[in-house]
């Protein structure tokens, strides 16, 4: 009984990283569409040069740090719980669940997005991962 507790939070957990992750992804697109605006008004030096100021530019855009800052520690996290949880479990139900909640923090910010379609695929997600877990 203890074990199936301590699945259940790992579940949980996992469900949790691909939240985060899917929305980070979201947010992270968002700053990059700003930092590629930034690009197109910048002017062109050496190769080098010109690399390396386009992307300090990229990590001086907090709408871009930031999530990616919290992704990366998403997946600290998510390494962490693979010490303890089945591979074939972890993988599925974070994929999913990231995959899910990309699509729907598109929606809510904005992007075009074929909203039933969306939704619908989301559900099925959803549903592959209660039957994983289950």
């Amino acid at each position: 009984m203890e074990r199936l507790g301590k699945m259940i939070g790992d579940v949980e957990k996992m469900v949790a990283i691909g939240l985060v992750w899917g929305s980070t992804n979201a947010l992270m697109r968002r700053g990059a569409l700003l930092w590629d605006q930034a690009l197109k008004s910048s002017s062109n030096s050496t190769k080098f040069l010109s690399s390396l100021r386009r992307w300090l530019k990229l990590l001086s855009i907090w709408q871009y740090t930031l999530p990616f800052l919290l992704n990366l520690t998403a997946s600290a996290t998510f390494f962490a719980i693979l010490s303890n949880a089945p591979i074939s479990l972890a993988v599925p139900v974070t994929n999913a669940t990231t995959f899910a909640a990309t699509a729907v923090f598109g929606m809510l910010l904005g992007e075009d997005t074929r909203v039933g379609y969306a939704l619908f695929g989301t559900a099925l997600i959803g549903l592959g991962v209660w039957l994983c877990i289950n």
